[in-house]
């Protein structure tokens, strides 16, 4: 998976797991570890934005440049690159449920900024958005492909 889309199934699944906080089930206790072992990464190598990422939803996250600045840090630190890849591997595995709808307000700033991002990159965003809607109750083995 490319850096830019892990970047932003990583932003995503951090801002939609803070639902999921309270929650024991087994797959959230995965995707919950794998976030804050990817928040921890990333806080090494760019605080300001991991202060960003944990006051959303509270307070209005610029997605784009999360995304951006967490695909500078995963190229800069292979340590960041392998935690995203990590925290968005577990979010294929066991999306949380409204996954979703924040890839689509990710998909939507990206395509409303300045910078110009690769044509892959949208439609990995809309498989992504794609496979998080289809997930069943039962997820065990569900699995999408970006």
């Amino acid at each position: 998976m490319e850096l830019l889309t892990a970047g932003a199934l990583a932003v995503g699944t951090i801002v939609a797991t803070k639902v999921l906080e309270k929650t024991t089930e087994k797959g959230t206790e995965i995707l919950l570890d794998k976030a804050g072992k990817f928040l921890v990464t990333l806080k090494k190598h760019s605080p300001h934005t991991v202060v960003a990422i944990e006051k959303a939803p509270q307070e209005p996250l610029d997605y784009g440049k999360a995304v951006l600045e967490v695909e500078s840090a995963a190229k800069a630190n292979p340590e960041v690159a392998e935690a995203a890849q990590e925290l968005a591997t577990a979010a294929e595995t066991n999306p949380p449920a409204n996954l979703a709808e924040v890839l689509r307000e990710i998909k939507e700033a990206v395509e409303k900024s300045q910078k110009s991002y690769p044509s892959t990159f949208i439609q990995n965003i809309e498989k992504a958005i794609n496979g998080a809607q289809t997930q069943n109750i039962d997820q065990r083995g569900s699995t999408f492909n970006i």
